[in-house]
């Protein structure tokens, strides 16, 4: 019996790939509104779960929570001021704390984690993220004399 090698260009040409994307277009084209709805907002919780995992961020890569607040704005389209006046807050309130100028109060935290239907703790992390990240630009090693070590002489 004479063994036929399959190439990776048999299985993954440029006629194949289109088929798939018209698939994907048509099957997406389908989806109610609310299903596409859904997608985007598990789109922007998995950008926003990415973000808190990855440990590779410089201080010029961080992003605020308003950042990823406006995904949210985009996708129901309605505006920050449209969200602080849902809050029951003044819009400069609210874009200070989406931008970190305030710190997080739970308050804060539970409208976001309501309306965004994410975890609470998602927000503070974004918050403590980016305040460590900028004490890596400062002279981190200052930490290290707090050690246990250092205190016990192990």
């Amino acid at each position: 019996m004479k063994n036929i090698e399959i190439l990776p260009k048999d299985i993954w040409n440029n006629d194949k790939l289109n088929k798939i994307d018209e698939f994907i277009k048509e099957h997406s084209d389908n989806q109610s509104k609310e299903r596409k709805i859904r997608n985007k907002l598990l789109s922007i919780q998995y950008k926003l779960e990415d973000y808190i995992e990855r440990d590779d961020i410089k201080e010029n890569e961080t992003l605020d929570i308003l950042d990823f607040v406006k995904l949210y704005l985009k996708v129901f389209d309605i505006t920050k001021k449209d969200l602080a006046k849902y809050f029951g807050m003044r819009d400069s309130n609210l874009h200070k704390y989406l931008t970190g100028q305030r710190k997080l109060n739970p308050e804060v935290v539970l409208k976001i984690s309501s309306f965004s239907r994410t975890k609470p703790e998602y927000w503070y992390r974004v918050q403590v993220k980016n305040e460590i990240v900028k004490l890596k630009k400062e002279d981190r090693k200052e930490y290290d004399k707090y050690d246990y070590e250092k205190l016990l002489s192990i």
